[in-house]
This record gives structure tokens, sequence and C-alpha cells, in this order.
């Protein structure tokens, strides 16, 4: 839509433009991928089996409430199929944005149920290069997570838009479905809304952190010893 816009503008006779361009900077991504349903189905099961065998409470949780496990559910044998799946996307988020790393871990990984009404206000992941979402159990009305725009200047002015799009909106609701997976910035605030539907709606979130990060890339990325201008 963008780019027909420019190529619009361009082909409008202003002599003093001899050309038209966007530059697209500092760009905010999120990752989705989908198990397909071969795969997903069977660790969907796994999953609620393993949360209830843990005390989940799958399905006697109260309009409004929602509830989370502790944080260390990669530490246990019950998800390790979802684990291969976490690491398979970070590794390839990874290389796709060309960061040079010696190996990442999962720092924290936790099961999400919210009830029908139950929601989950904005909200960032410190202290980690990426967040996540696995989504085990969804439903019409449960399906999405909105993602906030990351920068505070621009509520300063909000002059009305004529329609929605990319490059006006101070929020993106991407729709989701059972076995989708979800990886961006740990900085990138997100919230969920209510829960419109008549099932529980189950995820498993994680935050992924380089594994080396104190050690090496902690450290000042300039080499002393060297003389030449400041």
């Amino acid at each position: 839509m963008l780019d027909e816009a420019v190529a619009a503008m361009a082909k409008k006779p202003v002599p003093s433009f001899q050309s038209v361009d966007v530059l697209r900077m500092f760009p905010t991504f999120v990752w989705k991928a989908s198990l397909g349903p071969e795969v997903s189905g069977p660790l969907n099961q796994a999953l609620l089996r393993t949360l209830g065998e843990a005390g989940a409470p799958l399905d006697d949780l109260r309009p409004g409430e929602s509830w989370q496990s502790d944080h260390k559910l990669h530490e246990g044998p019950g998800i390790s199929g979802l684990s291969d799946h976490i690491e398979a996307a970070a590794e390839a988020v990874l290389e796709h944005l060309k960061i040079s790393h010696e190996g990442f871990r999962v720092t924290g990984c936790w099961a999400n149920v919210n009830a029908p009404g139950a929601e989950h206000r904005p909200h960032s992941h410190p202290n980690n290069y990426l967040s996540g979402v696995y989504y085990v159990q969804v439903a019409e009305g449960a399906d999405s997570i909105n993602f906030h725009d990351p920068r505070p200047q621009v509520g300063i002015i909000r002059p009305p838009v004529r329609e929605l799009t990319a490059e006006n909106a101070d929020q993106v609701t991407v729709m989701v479905k059972d076995g989708d997976l979800l990886l961006f910035p740990g900085w990138l605030q997100h919230s969920v809304d209510a829960n419109l539907s008549r099932r529980p709606r189950i995820s498993i979130s994680f935050n992924v952190m380089f594994a080396a990060y104190a050690e090496v890339m902690g450290r000042p990325q300039w080499q002393g010893g060297r003389r030449g201008p400041s």
C-alpha cells in the first residue's frame, strides 16, 4: 500500500521532485510460524495433559480469572517437544537478523490460562532479547494479540487518519490459531483483549536470551591500544 502511494506521488506533475522514495528505517518485527495440524495436534494434547497433571485449572476458572504457571516449565520433561520448536524458531529469527552469538537459552517459560472475560494488560518482558508465545487452545473471540507502538513520542500529535495502515496505526492486532508460534523483541509492549469465547484461552509464553551475554556480548565492542582521531 505504501509503495502504491509513493508510485502515485511520483506520477504527479511536481516539477521540483526528480524522484520520490520512502526509506524504511528501524523496523519492529513479529515473527510468526505455524505448526501443521499433524504436528500441533499431538503436541497440544501432550501439553494439555502435562498442564493438567501439574494442577493447572484448565476448566474451573471463574469468568474473568486468569492463571499462570511457574516460569520454569522448560526445565521439566513435559514440554520437550515444544522446546525443540522454540529453539528452532529462535535460531531462524537470529539468522534472519544476522545476529552473531555463541548460543542462547530459554530463560523462562510459563503457561497462561485465561477464562472467558479475562484479559492481559500491556506489558513487556525486560532483560531478554526475544519473547514469544505458543498457542495451545484458542477460539473465535479469543484468537488475537495486540502489539503497541514502541515510540512514545508519536502520541504527542495525533492527526485524524482517513484509513488505518501499517504506517499510521499505533497498535497492530495479529490473529492466531492453535499451533501458531510468535517471536518478537522482548521490549515490545503487547496485550491481550478480553476472552470473548466460551472456552479458556491457553498459551505458553517464553523468553530467550544470549547464553554468553555477560561473559562475551556485554563487553565493550571496541579494542584498546589503537591510535587515531576520537
